[in-house]
C-alpha cells in the first residue's frame, strides 16, 4: 500500500511551474528598451558606410594597378620600337659597309679609264654615281677631311707630312669616309700635315 502512496504523491526531484513566470531553464525574456530600435537603424547604415569605403579603396586599388600597368606597356612598347630601329640601322650598316668597296673600286675605274677611254670612262662614273645616289638615300655621307682638323673618332691617320698647314690638319685622303646619321660606318684614310 504504500508504494500505491508513493506515486500519487508529486515527485520531489521536479519543481513544479509556478503560474506567472517562465518554466526553469528557457532563456529569460529581454527587457524591452525605448532606444534599441534607433541603434538598430543606426547599424545598417554604419555598414553601408564602411561597405562603400571598402568599395572605393578597391576601385582605387584596380585603378592604381592599371595605371601602372598601362605605363609598363608604353614603355615597353617605346622600348622596342627603338630596339627595332637600332637593329635595322645596324643591319643596314653591314650592307652598306660590304657596298662602299664597291664604290672605291669604281671611282678607282674612272680615274683610270679617263685618260685611256673618255666614253668607258663616262659610263662607269654613271654607275658610280647611281650607286653613290642610292647609298645617299639611305642616309650614307661622306666624312668631309681635307682642311679640318684631325679627328680619331672620324679619321684614321696613315701618315704625316710637312706642310704649309698647321699642324693636324688634315692635307690629303688616301681611302674616303661614310658615316650614316651619327654613327660611323668607316673612318676616312688621311694624311695629316706635321707642319713646317
Amino acid at each position: 500500500m504504500t508504494q500505491d502512496n508513493d506515486t500519487t504523491q508529486p515527485h520531489a526531484s521536479r519543481p513544479q511551474p509556478v503560474p506567472g513566470e517562465p518554466p526553469q531553464g528557457s532563456p529569460a525574456p529581454r527587457a524591452v528598451d525605448a532606444e534599441e530600435p534607433a541603434a538598430d537603424a543606426a547599424a545598417p547604415e554604419a555598414t553601408a558606410e564602411d561597405a562603400l569605403a571598402g568599395v572605393e579603396r578597391e576601385r582605387d586599388q584596380y585603378l592604381d594597378a592599371l595605371q601602372r600597368m598601362k605605363a609598363e606597356f608604353e614603355n615597353y612598347r617605346k622600348r622596342t620600337d627603338r630596339d627595332r630601329l637600332a637593329q635595322r640601322d645596324a643591319a643596314a650598316r653591314e650592307v652598306v659597309l660590304d657596298v662602299v668597296p664597291v664604290l672605291d673600286n669604281l671611282e678607282r675605274a674612272v680615274e683610270a679609264l679617263g685618260q685611256a677611254d673618255a666614253t668607258l670612262a663616262d659610263g662607269v662614273e654613271m654607275v658610280r654615281q647611281q650607286l653613290s645616289a642610292v647609298l645617299n638615300g639611305r642616309g650614307l655621307q661622306e666624312i668631309e677631311v681635307l682642311g679640318q682638323a684631325f679627328d680619331p673618332t672620324l679619321h684614321d691617320a696613315v701618315s704625316m707630312a710637312p706642310s704649309p698647314e698647321p699642324e693636324g690638319t688634315i692635307v690629303a685622303v688616301v681611302q674616303k669616309g661614310y658615316r650614316m646619321g651619327d654613327a660611323v660606318v668607316r673612318a676616312a684614310k688621311v694624311v695629316v700635315s706635321a707642319g713646317q
